[in-house]
Formats: C-alpha cells, structure tokens, sequence
C-alpha cells in the first residue's frame, strides 16, 4: 500500500525536508509506493533573515520572496491549504478548506510568529525587525532619526530553556544600526542601549544566551560606544510617553524601540494539544535525538517549532532537515530510525553591514566566538541572495 509523508508548512524546514525526502525516496515515488505532499498557508515562499537588511535599507525585500512551487521538486504535490486541525489519532490535517490530508508520516514545520501583544504596549510602541512589514516601519524611522535614543530590547519565551526565533539577531542588528548611523553621519547624536533580560535560557545576568559570547560582548559593545545593561526584561510599554518599562522595576526612555518581540508557535500548533509549553507558547515536545514529537511514533517536527535549547534559525534547519529525512526513509525501508542529531548549528553572524562571523556549536559545547571579517560578510550576503535558493531545492 503507499505510504502518504505529509509536510505540513512550506518554510526553510518544509521546503528543504520536502525536497530532500523527494530525492532520498525516489526510487519508491518511482514504483508509485511513496506520496509526497506539502500544505502550506501561502503560495510565496519567504526567507525569513533578509528582513533584518530591509529594516536597513541594504534590501527591498522582493529579493527575498519566491514562489513556493518553484522551489519544490515535481515529485512533491503542493496545495495552499492552511492547515486548522491536527488529528494525530486518526493520522489526518484539515485545511481551511475543509479537505483531510491523510498521512502515515507527518512533518510539523510551521515555524513561529511574533507575539508582540503579549507585552502591553509593545505592538504600539515597539518595532520589530522579524517579518517584512516590521523591518520596512522600522526603517522609515531609522531613515529619519538625527538624534535620540535607540533602546533594544530582548524577550524570551517563557518556557524554561527555549530561545527566541534567531539567537544572535539583536547583537547583530545593534552592531549594523550602528554602521548604518555611522554611514548616514548621525552617529554621535543618537545614543544606543542595547539592554537584556536577567534570565536567558541558561545564562543569568548576562548579554547573550550562552556564556561565552555573554562574557566577550561588554568589549565589542564599549568599542563602538553601545550602552549595554543585563537584568532589563521588558514587562510593559508605556507608546505615548516613550517608556519601556522592566520586570525589574527600571524604567528607560526611549525615540524608538528595536525589540526582540515575544514569539508564539503557529495556531494549528496551539490549538492541537500536542504542546505543554507555558503561556499557551505552542512548542512541540520533541526528541533531542530523532526529532520525533515525544509520545508519538509518526510524528517529526523541526525548525522553530521546537521545544529544543538550540537557535530557531536557517543555520540550525540545515543540520536537522537530513536527519528528519533520513529517518522517514530508514522506517520505511528497515522500520526504525536510524539518524541522531547532536544539536549542530551552523551561521555567519552579520556583525555589523561590513563583517561577517562565523559560528557553530551544539548540543555539548556553546558558541565559541570568532574573528569577523569581510571575508565573511560576503559569505553571508552571498548565502542570502544566492546559495540559499539552491539549500531550499536541497542542492546543497
């Protein structure tokens, strides 16, 4: 009988899963014995860290939007049907439209979303540059800016050990805010907070989600005359009088607001009983190892869907979207897993509109900084406006 793979979600973790699936069980597509299909909430395909260049005028942000069908391999059968329900017990997702999509195996990648509005005042208040139409707001005000202050500020989850989408994207953007100010000549009158909260995942009162990269920013920040604070974990935004306000009981002015918003998992998630993350967060309990939803024998997830301690980003889905795959081949063919993953994550972190630093670590050791280089800006820019097309087709 043929065996239905059901992606659910037509991001990075989707496309990419998708079409390496198509290539790993080609020879059962081919004896009509595997089907492949891909339901996503949108016919475009967006990749997602291009907006942060928009929010600095480096990008438009068409160059970052494909159509999703291109991207996929002519195996892969694809409907723009958001998904509403998960029924994981009768092995079926109903679209909006009403139709079920069967499955014997199921692949959850339906990313997160910003939840600016669990922060009272942050979505009137606040700019974010984590989708396309925060990043173009918030340049506007960047364009605009002669002097004032600029505050960052950073939110995490509030299930213990979880990150927010993209780990290293505010030290990032803090350091390209600054280049872009330089550029434009209005540096010195406009004064940087960058500010984070007193608990990060597994760091207290520190700069950075892991330790090491934690102890060497002061530096980094003091060389470009960032002012830099720990224990701020923004509770509330008061938009008319431009105050940001902590958990901790400090207050800061402000002339615009660079958050890290909240982020929550997508709807379908939340409301399909699978998660028991805090606040209705929606992360899906998942195996460290096989990537399997904890409890459930067809189920796989990854990407920012996950309840895992490692970055919701594109740099830590290339390391998990072969181990997904391979998995689902091995238990077709043998019946049982046959991949690990070690929690790898791979990036170069734009340090600023000119540099580029790479990183990677894992589950048993923290991101080790590196030397930043031109060089690696233009890994980075080459990656965004090239080479990731080609990962997504699942060419690299």
């Amino acid at each position: 009988m043929k065996k239905k793979i059901l992606i659910v979600g037509g991001g990075t973790a989707g496309t990419m899963t998708a079409n390496n699936l198509a290539k790993k069980l080609m020879p059962e597509i081919e004896r009509d014995e595997v089907e492949l299909v891909m339901i996503s909430d949108s016919k475009n395909h967006y990749y997602r860290p291009g907006a942060m260049y928009v929010a600095f005028q480096k990008a438009a942000g068409h160059e970052f939007i494909r159509d999703q069908r291109s991207l996929l391999m002519p195996e892969i059968d694809f409907f723009v049907d958001p998904a509403v329900e998960i029924n994981t017990k009768a092995n079926y997702v109903k679209g909006k439209s009403g139709k079920k999509y069967d499955y014997d195996f199921l692949i959850l990648a339906t990313g997160c979303e910003v939840a600016a509005e669990r922060i009272p005042g942050l979505v009137e208040g606040g700019d974010w540059f984590y989708t396309y139409e925060g990043a173009k707001k918030i340049a506007e005000k960047f364009a605009k800016i002669k002097s004032g202050k600029i505050l960052v500020t950073v939110n995490f989850p509030k299930t213990p050990n979880i990150p927010h989408q993209c780990g290293i994207a505010p030290v990032e953007t803090t350091m390209m805010l600054h280049d872009y100010l330089t550029e434009r000549g209005v540096r010195e009158n406009i004064e940087i907070v960058y500010t984070y909260p007193t608990k990060a995942q597994a760091v207290e009162n520190g700069l950075f989600l892991q330790s090491p990269t934690s102890k060497v920013l002061p530096s980094v920040f003091d060389s470009i005359n960032v002012r830099h604070q720990t224990g701020f974990t923004l509770a509330k935004v008061d938009p008319e009088s431009k105050i940001a306000y902590s958990e901790e009981g400090e207050s800061i002015s402000f002339d615009i607001l660079m958050s890290t918003p909240p982020f929550k998992a997508a709807k379908v998630i939340r409301d399909s009983g699978l998660s028991k993350a805090l606040d209705n967060e929606g992360w899906l309990p998942t195996d460290k190892k096989t990537l399997k939803v904890i409890g459930l024998k067809n189920v796989y997830t990854l990407g920012d869907t996950v309840d895992l301690p490692v970055s919701k980003a594109g740099g830590t889905i290339h390391n998990q979207t072969d181990v997904v795959a391979d998995n689902i081949a091995a238990e077709l063919r043998y019946g049982y897993p046959t991949e690990s993953y070690d929690g790898k994550v791979i990036a170069v972190a734009q340090m600023g509109l000119t540099c580029g630093m790479p990183l990677w670590y894992d589950y048993a050791e923290d991101v080790k900084p590196t030397p930043c280089s031109k060089l690696g800006s233009f890994m980075r820019l080459g990656f965004n406006k090239g080479l990731y097309w080609a990962a997504a087709r699942g060419m690299l």
